[in-house]
């Protein structure tokens, strides 16, 4: 087997692959709707609550996926599973440009869901079994950084696109969505690998008790992830993230619109320089992790969305919404970079995708039932500020609960 201190390490290919992978099945098929979200609403004359399930079809089929896409790629290996969820979330973008209703629009994003769940899900355990332990957390976290790279994109692009299209922008956005995420497609089934060993290699940084691959043909113990307390709670830990943050992304143009006087290319600004802050949240939360335990970095981050949550509603002016967002920024995808590295921790490579794909089942719900809620809220109190505050004290449900973590199996080590 390879020496794992030459000077290249294909690790880095996969890293840099499974980050754009994020950046088409999470940023462009998810947080693209954020941006579009006021003229799409328009456009199909829905209601807030409407745009709110909208969202959360996409998250059902995202949920939908999660459990299974991760158990495919722990049977079948990530690599061909990726490439077809990432086809199924362009081909759901291709349909919902063309929806001329809510109904029809509803069904696309939830076709849209189920590619991103396919995709999303086994990349991070791929990632996950590409490095060594200890920098499990800091490649994760690199990973995440797609979403990042999306808003930072699509905050300045797709208003010069809604602008020059007028009615018909959003539909061309989500055709461009498309054409990006099928391309990545591609370019994942030609770069992408299942397990070092496919190229002689140990997972970067890996000690000598890493660099033996678990045999392709060795028994799955499913009972490790499905009959783990452990893996459950971080599951029921997990629930809280999706529904809080995906309240705050959801509705966070149409907030900086409808509440802030913002103008669309001022929300999109806004949304950028969100993105350029959490561009290397991950990075930062995942070596932290790497160091402090699992535990205690989630219990710092969802602290600090409790805060950044609860500001954007309690202090609506323009110096409010942008702490809010930088808060955010510096936070915004670092549980997810943490719940995989956590994962590749207590089931190792084989297991991981698995064991992410499980827990993500528990982040789906919570993301499912979100936006529906955020946006009866915000129709009910006729602003979008009262969802915002109702992820803030959700994101604090989420600390109190990661302070119950076991610290002792969260550590940097097994």
């Amino acid at each position: 087997m390879s020496s794992t201190t030459s000077r290249f390490h294909y690790g880095w290919v996969i890293l840099a692959m499974g980050t754009l992978v994020v950046f088409g099945a999470l940023g462009l098929a998810r947080f693209g709707y954020s941006i579009v979200l006021p003229s799409m609403q328009a456009g199909l004359h829905i209601s807030t609550t409407q745009a709110g399930v909208l969202a959360t079809a996409n998250l059902i089929g995202y949920l939908a996926l999660s459990l299974i896409g991760g158990a495919l790629a722990s049977r079948f290996g990530p690599r061909i599973v990726i490439t077809v969820g990432l086809s199924v979330a362009g081909l759901g973008m291709l349909l919902t440009g063309l929806a001329d209703n809510f109904t029809q629009a509803a069904i696309w994003r939830t076709i849209t869901g189920i590619g991103s769940g396919a995709s999303n899900v086994p990349v991070m355990g791929l990632v996950a079994g590409w490095f060594a332990q200890r920098r499990r957390g800091t490649a994760t976290g690199i990973a995440v950084a797609g979403s990042s790279l999306a808003l930072i994109t699509t905050g300045p692009l797709i208003p010069p696109v809604l602008n020059a299209f007028g009615e018909a922008g959003w539909r061309v956005s989500w055709f461009i969505f498309c054409g990006v995420t099928l391309a990545l497609a591609a370019l994942g089934y030609i770069l992408l690998r299942n397990h070092p060993s496919e190229k002689g290699l140990a997972p970067l940084g890996a000690s000598a008790e890493e660099t033996t691959p678990t045999p392709p043909s060795e028994k799955l113990h499913w009972s490790r992830v499905y009959r783990s307390w452990i893996v459950w709670h971080l599951g029921l830990v997990y629930v809280a993230f999706g529904f809080s943050y995906i309240i705050y992304m959801t509705f966070f143009v149409k907030s900086l619109i409808a509440d802030g006087g913002y103008t669309q290319a001022e929300a999109g600004r806004l949304f950028m320089i969100m993105g350029w802050f959490s561009l290397v949240c991950g990075l930062i939360w995942g070596t932290i992790s790497d160091v402090v335990g699992r535990k205690w970095a989630l219990v710092m981050v969802y602290l600090l969305h409790t805060v950044a949550f609860s500001l954007f509603a309690l202090w609506p002016t323009p110096f409010g919404f942008t702490v809010s967002a930088i808060l955010f920024g510096l936070s915004a995808w670092s549980i997810p970079a943490i719940m995989a590295a956590a994962s590749g921790d207590l089931l190792g490579p084989r297991l991981a995708p698995a064991g992410l794909g499980f827990v993500t089942l528990f982040f789906g719900l919570g993301q499912a039932l979100g936006p529906s809620v955020g946006g009866a809220v915000a129709d009910a109190a006729h602003s979008l500020l009262p969802a915002q505050l109702l992820a803030g004290g959700v994101a604090l449900l989420g600390a109190i609960g990661a302070t119950l973590l076991p610290h002792s199996k969260l550590r940097n080590h097994r």
